[in-house]
């Protein structure tokens, strides 16, 4: 099914193959093996071809749906709301939230999981990962933003390497117009976020929701008073973190000390 859409929205721009694997930085072979069924698409493959064919998203939506995706059960409605939402908020305390990951810090980060995945396991979660990311450049654009906590950008995942990339990464989503991320100071003695992360969403029907995720237990909130409760607490995250210029200072500073 994937395959065909796949093979609909090349053709559409008259793109062979070949050369739909040249743009996107795959062989022609794994383009084709794609199309016929015979292997998931891997990597960011998926939002790099529907960049390219001009598919609008058609083809993030239906990697998402399918079961190469991988997304887990719990949290395939979150995902569906995700996807057609008008605005995504976050507050992440401990790590780079999966919007902003490199390929190589979500392997790193799934390598790690407990209990050990399989590599093919691996390779199906970060393309899912990474599928999801499509949602920064969507048209209409989403109103995205973050508010991370410094030890989300100090803890060197994958590597000194790795968590360059990964921190040049955030500096250059930073750079989209649509995309907010800002950072806590690590010397705010309190804030009203200090009881964990959190995600929230405005749908394209105006419904807002709540997603919250710890130690692998998850649940969405779609009800007031907390619902209400969560949204003003990231407002007031907002107010107490630095601002955008600011944060950015700080990411870059972060980087250099990774550079040697």
């Amino acid at each position: 099914m994937f395959g065909a859409l796949l093979r609909h929205y090349r053709e559409l721009v008259g793109l062979s193959q070949e050369a739909l694997g040249f743009k996107i930085g795959f062989s022609k072979s794994q383009v084709a093996m794609v199309e016929r069924g015979n292997r998931p698409p891997k990597g960011d493959f998926v939002p790099k071809a529907d960049s390219a064919t001009g598919a609008g998203g058609a083809l993030i939506t239906a990697a998402l749906k399918l079961k190469f995706s991988h997304l887990a059960s719990w949290f395939a409605p979150f995902a569906d709301e995700e996807a057609k939402c008008v605005a995504r908020y976050e507050y992440e305390s401990s790590t780079v939230p999966g919007l902003l990951q490199t390929e190589a810090h979500a392997y790193a980060l799934h390598r790690a999981a407990c209990p050990p995945l399989h590599d093919d396991e691996i390779d199906k979660l970060v393309a899912g990962r990474l599928a999801r990311q499509a949602l920064l450049t969507r048209t209409p654009l989403v109103d995205v933003s973050f508010v991370l906590e410094m030890s989300a950008l100090t803890r060197p995942i994958g590597g000194r390497k790795v968590h360059r990339a990964q921190l040049q990464h955030l500096l250059d989503i930073s750079e989209l117009r649509n995309v907010s991320i800002q950072v806590m100071s690590p010397h705010r003695e309190t804030h009203v976020g200090l009881n964990g992360p959190f995600v929230l969403l405005e749908t394209v029907d105006r419904r807002r929701l709540a997603y919250l995720e710890v130690q692998g237990q998850n649940f969405l909130v779609s009800e007031q008073p907390q619902l209400g409760i969560l949204f003003s607490t990231y407002g007031m995250l907002r107010t107490h973190a630095h601002g955008l210029e600011e944060s950015r200072e700080l990411i870059k500073q972060t980087a250099k000390d990774y550079e040697h």
